[in-house]
């Protein structure tokens, strides 16, 4: 008995967000259909030149405005950024340096410096308990 495999599908939003764009930048085509696995495969590795132009200009999606300001998403609404920006947006703000941006920068570099430690002691840990053993 042989069982015929499916193909995996997905909604726009979806594959707009494992793509790294902003749905309501994409074409029409894009927002309106299914995406098989194959099809976002194949976007992926060979974008059309609309996925290549809005990863390099945008409009981007609030977690890749984050990303590329080195805040969270959280900071972001903090600031007071809710809509999604451009690349030049953004580099506008890296220029600008708003007080916001250096305070959510800031507390950032700390989140990532404590849960290195934590790592790190979690990590220890391990390895006095394997000695141990």
């Amino acid at each position: 008995m042989s069982s015929q495999q499916s193909t995996q599908t997905m909604k726009p939003a979806t594959a707009a967000k494992k793509l790294g764009v902003y749905l309501p930048a994409t074409p029409a085509a894009f927002q309106e259909g299914v995406v098989s696995r194959a099809e976002l495969n194949e976007l992926q590795a060979n974008p059309p030149e609309w996925l290549r132009e809005l990863r390099e200009n945008g409009p981007h999606p609030r977690p890749v405005v984050a990303a590329k300001l080195g805040v969270s998403i959280a900071g972001l609404g903090r600031g007071g950024v809710t809509e999604p920006l451009t690349t030049d947006q953004i580099e506008a703000l890296k220029r600008e340096r708003p007080e916001w941006l250096e305070k959510e920068r800031a507390t950032q570099a700390e989140v990532r410096r404590e849960a290195a430690r934590v790592k790190n002691i979690r990590k220890e840990k391990r390895e006095k308990e394997a000695e141990q053993d």
